[in-house]
């Protein structure tokens, strides 16, 4: 049986864990509401120092459609560049790099690295073995984002980003580091988003989501419509 100073302090002790723990929700919660309410707002820079940026790219008509939109980019303002792409895609990194060496008359060419990362699913692959490989992607991703720390991140679809977007947007809340996310929906999403695009739009982890038909712009509030980029 406990005495009376021992129910005492056990219950101190209780109200002291209650106490904690609802201020650290609250601290949380606050910081969710400042995230949201920043995303999306004008980027800026002090001095326009270049941003790092991380650029994710995806199998099939993914990787053009980045690299069509990288050619038009700032270069000396986004810089250094890094591209990002699954493991098993074997193309788009050499792609990219194709794409950064012939551009002899941009400037910032030397400013790109070129990584991989673990995807949470092959197409086909069963979903008890997805659940290891999930948790493979994600500690990946993790490190990857620790890494790289960039200020932008650019995407346009592939299942790839989403760990990635993620991870950015739990950094953000926790202040560990603000990245800024452009989504670029893919031109051949005409009336509804992608599941990537789905994702970040219904979650808000999207500071600016860009769509290039107005009929999809008019299904999803709050998104850009910047026409055709192709």
């Amino acid at each position: 049986m406990k005495t009376g100073n021992e129910w005492l302090g056990s219950m101190a002790k209780s109200n002291e864990i209650v106490v904690l723990s609802v201020t650290v929700l609250t601290l949380i919660l606050f910081r969710l509401f400042y995230v949201f309410y920043k995303s999306g707002k004008p980027l800026r820079s002090k001095a326009a120092k270049p941003l790092s940026t991380l650029i994710v790219l995806g199998s099939g008509g993914h990787t053009a459609e980045m690299l069509n939109l990288l050619s038009v980019l700032q270069r000396d303002r986004f810089t250094p560049r890094y591209y990002v792409a699954a493991a098993t895609d074997n193309m788009s990194l050499q792609k990219a790099q194709t794409f950064e060496s012939s551009a002899t008359n941009m400037k910032g060419t030397e400013n790109a690295q070129y990584m991989q990362i673990y995807r949470s699913r092959e197409v086909g692959q069963s979903y008890v073995t997805s659940v290891f490989t999930t948790l493979i992607a994600i500690v990946h991703a993790i490190w990857l984002m620790i890494k790289i720390r960039p200020q932008v991140i650019l995407c346009n679809g592939p299942g790839t980003c989403i760990p990635l977007c993620t991870i950015a947007f739990v950094f953000k809340v926790l202040g560990v580091r603000w990245s800024t996310i452009f989504y670029v929906e893919s031109i051949a999403r005409v009336k509804r988003l992608s599941l990537s695009g789905l994702l970040l739009y219904k979650l808000r982890m999207a500071d600016q989501l860009y769509v290039q038909w107005p009929q999809l712009q008019r299904m999803c509030p709050g998104s850009v419509y910047v026409g055709c980029l192709m």
